[in-house]
C-alpha cells in the first residue's frame, strides 16, 4: 500500500492516514459537542465583544427555531447567508444547519447580477443579508424565489451604546450603508427574539444529506454550486484536525480568521476545525485595513492564523507588525493560491513560524494536500495528501503516470463532493463513477509523495485567492455594443498574485479604456474587474475559430 501512497511515510510523527468519518453524523453533531465541552470558552470574537460557545449555542437555537417554528422552513430548503465576518454569521450559520437548511454562502460584493444568478440557481426561499450589501438584494430580490429577507447592522451584536454608535458611524459618517427598501425584511435581533418561543426540534441528518451549497465556476463558465454533504464536511475537518492535532491544543487556541468565512478555507479551517478544539475565532471583518489588522493582532493572544498569500505579504509590509509578539504563534496556514517564496521566507524571519502551504479546491471542501507543520523551510510544494486521500497524476488518456511526470491532479476521498447542484453534465466532467474528480490543475509528484503545482487550471485567473472565470467577465464585455471580440487572461501582479487583462477588438472605434472600465465595474465584483486593457486589431484563433487565450498569456511572458 506504501508504494500507492509514497506520502504516508512521510507523515509527521502521530498522524494517522486514516480517518474515521462515523464519528459523527452531521455537523451539528460537532457542533453540540463542543457546545458541551467549552460551554463557558470563548467562541468569537468581534470589535472587543466576545461572545462565549454557550451564548453561540443559546442564538443560534433562537434562529433556528426561528427559521422552522415561525418561517416554517424545513429540511433541505436553501437559505443565503451574505455577510462579511461578523458575529452574527456563525449565529446564522450554526442555526441553519442545526434547522437542516442548506446554507448558501454568498458573497457580500457581488453585483445584482451576480446575486440574482446565484438566488434564482440555489432555489434560496430566505436570505439574510448585511445592512451595508441590502441595497443590492433590494435591486433583484422580487426576481428570485426569496420570500424571507433577514437584516443586519455590524453592531448588532456588540452591545449599547458601542453597537448603536457603530451603526451610526457607518451609515451617516463613513456613508458605508446605501439607503435600501425592502418592506418585508425582519431584523436579525427580533428573529432570536421570536425564535426563542419556538425549541429546536431534532432534525435527523445523515453524511448524504446536503450541508453547503458553495458556489464556484468549477473550471468554466457560470458559477455551479457544489454540494458539500455533511459527510464531507465532517470528513475534511477530520482530516484538518488530524494534521494539526498534535500540534493544536483543546481550549486554548485563539485563531484569527481573516479570510471570510462565506470562503470554503475559512468555513472548514477556522470555522469547523478550530470550533471542534474549543477555539477562539477572532474575526477581521475587514482585512483590507491593514493597520487595524495589526492593532487587532496585538490584542488577541493568537495562536494561529490562515491567510492567502497576499494577506501575509500584506501584514509583512504593514508598519508595527514586526514587533507583535509572536511567540504562542504556531500555526500558519496559506491557501487558496500560491504562497511565493519570498513572502514565505520573509514570514518565517519575522515570526519564527514556518509558513505552510496547503492546497484544496471548493469542491473538495477544501483541503486535499497540506505540508507538515514541522516543516523547516519553504520548500515549494502544495505537501502532502491529507489522511483517507488519494491523489493521482493522470495523463490525457486518463492513465496513471510515474513519479516525476507531469500530468492532471486527480482526487479521491471523503471530501469530495456529491456534484454540482442541478448540473448533472458539468458533473459528469469532473467526476466519474469511480470517485476521481478532475481539478484541471496540471501538477507532478515526487518520489516522497510530495505534489507540486506546474500549471493552474488552463484559463483561470486568481486573485487574492479568488477564482475569477474568463468567461464570464467576456461574457459582461461582450454585452458592450462598441466590443467586437474579446479574450482575459491573467497577468502577474505583486499585489494580488494576478489581475485580470482584457484583450480587446473594437467595434466602435471610439470606445475608450477608461469607458470600458466603467462598464466593468458597474458589473463585476472588484476582483473581477480588468486591471489593464490592450486594443488589437485582431485576436489568435485555432482553426476552428476559437480564441486562444493561452498564446495572448505566453506572449506577454518575458523570453527565459
Amino acid at each position: 500500500m506504501s508504494n500507492e501512497r509514497p506520502w504516508l511515510e512521510q507523515y509527521p510523527a502521530g498522524v494517522s492516514g486514516q480517518i474515521d468519518v462515523s464519528q459523527y453524523a452531521s455537523v451539528p453533531a460537532v457542533l453540540e459537542e463542543a457546545f458541551a465541552a467549552f460551554s463557558d470558552r470563548p467562541a468569537f470574537a468581534s470589535f472587543g465583544r466576545q461572545l462565549s460557545y454557550g451564548q453561540i449555542d443559546a442564538m443560534s437555537r433562537q434562529f433556528a427555531g426561528y427559521l422552522t417554528g415561525v418561517l416554517k422552513l424545513g429540511k433541505g430548503d436553501r437559505i443565503a447567508i451574505m455577510m462579511p465576518n461578523v458575529l452574527q454569521y456563525p449565529i446564522a450559520l450554526f442555526g441553519a444547519l442545526r434547522a437542516g437548511l442548506i446554507v448558501v454562502n454568498t458573497n457580500p460584493m457581488y453585483t445584482a447580477r451576480e446575486l440574482k444568478h446565484q438566488l434564482e440557481d440555489s432555489g434560496a426561499k430566505a436570505i439574510l443579508v448585511l445592512d451595508n450589501f441590502a441595497h443590492t438584494l433590494q435591486q433583484v430580490v422580487a426576481e428570485t424565489g426569496v420570500q424571507h429577507v433577514i437584516t443586519t447592522g455590524i453592531g448588532d451584536l456588540l452591545g449599547f451604546p458601542k453597537g448603536a454608535l457603530i451603526n451610526f458611524v457607518l451609515k451617516h459618517v463613513k456613508k458605508m450603508v446605501p439607503a435600501y427598501d425592502l418592506p418585508q425584511a425582519v431584523r436579525f435581533r427580533d428573529a432570536l427574539a421570536r425564535g426563542a418561543a419556538h425549541p429546536l426540534q431534532a432534525v435527523a441528518l445523515g453524511h448524504g444529506d446536503i450541508a453547503f451549497l458553495q458556489y464556484t465556476g468549477g473550471t468554466t463558465g457560470v458559477a455551479k454550486g457544489a454540494m458539500l454533504t455533511h459527510g464531507n464536511m465532517i470528513a475534511n475537518m477530520l482530516q484538518a484536525s488530524e494534521w494539526i492535532g498534535g500540534s493544536a491544543k483543546p481550549g486554548e487556541e485563539v485563531i484569527i480568521t481573516a479570510l471570510p468565512l462565506y470562503h470554503i478555507f475559512s468555513l472548514t479551517a477556522n470555522g469547523l476545525v478550530f470550533m471542534r478544539l474549543g477555539g477562539l475565532n477572532w474575526l477581521i471583518t475587514n482585512p483590507r485595513d491593514m493597520p487595524g489588522f495589526v492593532k487587532e493582532l496585538r490584542k488577541s493572544g493568537f495562536t494561529a492564523l490562515t491567510g492567502v498569500n497576499t494577506l501575509f505579504n500584506g501584514l509583512l509590509n504593514t508598519p508595527g507588525f514586526a514587533e507583535l509578539d509572536f511567540s504562542k504563534l504556531h500555526l500558519t496556514l496559506g491557501g487558496g493560491m500560491a504562497v511565493q517564496r519570498a513572502v514565505a521566507e520573509r514570514w518565517k524571519k519575522t515570526t519564527g513560524c514556518t509558513l505552510a502551504e496547503a492546497y484544496g479546491l471548493t469542491e473538495t471542501s477544501p483541503a486535499v494536500c497540506i505540508n507538515p507543520l514541522d516543516l523547516k523551510e519553504y520548500n515549494g510544494s502544495i505537501g502532502l495528501p491529507v489522511p483517507s486521500t488519494d491523489v493521482a497524476i493522470w495523463s490525457d488518456e486518463g492513465q496513471p503516470l510515474p513519479v516525476g511526470e507531469v500530468g492532471e491532479l486527480m482526487v479521491r476521498g471523503p471530501q469530495v463532493m456529491k456534484g454540482y447542484w442541478q448540473r448533472p453534465e458539468e458533473t459528469d466532467k469532473v467526476l466519474g463513477a469511480d470517485g476521481w474528480l478532475h481539478t484541471g490543475d496540471i501538477a507532478r509528484m515526487d518520489e516522497h509523495g510530495y505534489f507540486y503545482i506546474v500549471d493552474r487550471k488552463k484559463d483561470m485567473i486568481l486573485v487574492s485567492g479568488f477564482n475569477v472565470y474568463p468567461n464570464e467577465v467576456e461574457d459582461v464585455v461582450m454585452e458592450h455594443p462598441g466590443v467586437l471580440e474579446v479574450a482575459a487572461v491573467g497577468v502577474a501582479d505583486e499585489h494580488s498574485g494576478e489581475v485580470v487583462k482584457l484583450f480587446v477588438v473594437r467595434k466602435d472605434p471610439q470606445l475608450t479604456e477608461e469607458a470600458l472600465k466603467q462598464f466593468c465595474h458597474d458589473r463585476l465584483t472588484g476582483y473581477k474587474r480588468p486591471r489593464q486593457i490592450e486594443f488589437r486589431t485582431e485576436l489568435p484563433k485555432s482553426n476552428v475559430g476559437k480564441i486562444l487565450r493561452r498564446e495572448l498569456r505566453d506572449e506577454k511572458k518575458p523570453a527565459a
